[in-house]
C-alpha cells in the first residue's frame, strides 16, 4: 500500500492519516504563528478532518459487531456486522 500525503484529499485518507493531520493543524493553531487567512484555511480543514476521523470510527463499530437477538427478542451476543 502506498502511504498518501497527510494534506492530500480529505477523502482519499486513512484513519490515521486524517488523525495525524488534524494533529498537525491543532499544532499550527495553538502556535500562534499562522496568519489570520491561513487560520481560517486551517480551522476549516481541522473540522472536515474531524468528520472524516468520527465517519471512519463510526464504520468501524459498525464493521466490529452488531447485536444478535435471540428468539425472545433479548440480546443473545453479538456477530461481526457484514457491511457488504
Amino acid at each position: 500500500m502506498t502511504d498518501k500525503p497527510i494534506d492530500g484529499p480529505i477523502a482519499e485518507l486513512t484513519f490515521e492519516q486524517a488523525l495525524a493531520a488534524l494533529e498537525q493543524v491543532v499544532s499550527q493553531l495553538e502556535g500562534g504563528q499562522v496568519p489570520l487567512e491561513q487560520s481560517i484555511a486551517l480551522y476549516e480543514r481541522g473540522d472536515a478532518l474531524k468528520k472524516h476521523c468520527e465517519a471512519k470510527l463510526g464504520e468501524a463499530e459498525l464493521k466490529v459487531e452488531k447485536i444478535v437477538a435471540g428468539g425472545d427478542g433479548t440480546a443473545a451476543g453479538t456477530a461481526p456486522f457484514n457491511t457488504e
